[in-house]
């Protein structure tokens, strides 16, 4: 994979500061130096390792804001970490993929397992770039925009908290959600009882000047039904053929 910045200028420009850790997760040596030096010189506190084992040490000294992980490592493989990092709860790193295979299918198997992007390689470095500050607003968004008030909100039983990003069952337990996940519900319970195209949801939960396509956002919705399912046989959210989808519970916020 040939990872090169694209020009001087490209290189040398220092754009607004973004601070966040990084840890960047690659058995090839050369990706891994081109990336943690682009992303150092972008405003990042950037780490690197070589395998699962080098990122659980990382992690174990300092928690991450995002990770950077290639899916194929030795070991344990990317998918694998993917899986255990999206259950450690609304604190967990935000996990943008890497991959040699850029098909579809490979794209939807990385966010059914909690990534909140993917990006085949090879990739260039600026779009990587863009994806990381995405991400990281995405996430950060809850936290600096939310006052106390309508902080909390309640549908069909279940609660949800902007501030702490965390969502409750009507019995009180924890879900643990990606920050794809996250995104795409608060979209939802801001706008219930409308329908929404996959381009409204795309835009409302991933920010105009995002690419992504179509699929990541039914795969998400798809994770998000799995997870509003207690049993009850409600249905929150419902699919409007030729149009796109409608949160049917009724939100209230305080």
């Amino acid at each position: 994979m040939n990872l090169a910045v694209q020009d001087a200028s490209d290189a040398t420009e220092m754009e607004e500061s973004h601070p966040g850790r990084i840890i960047v997760v690659d058995d090839d040596p050369g990706i891994r130096d081109v990336v943690s030096e682009f992303l150092t010189r972008h405003g990042f506190d950037v780490e690197t390792a070589a395998d699962a084992a080098g990122l659980n040490r990382a992690l174990a000294v300092k928690t991450a804001d995002l990770i950077v992980l290639d899916v194929m490592l030795p070991g344990e493989d990317g998918l694998h970490i993917c899986r255990r990092l999206s259950g450690g709860g609304p604190d967990a790193p935000a996990v943008i993929m890497l991959s040699a295979m850029g098909e579809e299918t490979d794209r939807i198997v990385g966010l059914e397992l909690g990534a909140d992007d993917y990006l085949p390689k090879p990739c260039n470095p600026r779009e990587l770039l863009a994806r990381v500050r995405a991400v990281l607003r995405r996430r950060g968004e809850p936290r600096g925009s939310e006052s106390d008030l309508g902080a909390q909100c309640e549908f069909a039983g279940w609660r949800l908290d902007l501030v702490r990003r965390e969502l409750r069952t009507p019995d009180g337990v924890i879900v643990n959600l990606s920050g794809g996940e996250f995104s795409l519900l608060r979209a939802f319970v801001e706008r219930p009882q409308r329908v929404l195209t996959r381009d409204q949801l795309l835009d409302f939960a991933r920010g105009p000047d995002s690419d992504a396509y179509d699929r990541a956002i039914d795969v998400q919705i798809s994770r998000l039904r799995r997870k509003l399912d207690d049993g009850g046989g409600s249905e929150l959210i419902r699919t409007v053929r030729n149009e796109g989808y409608m949160f049917m519970a009724r939100v209230s916020r305080r």
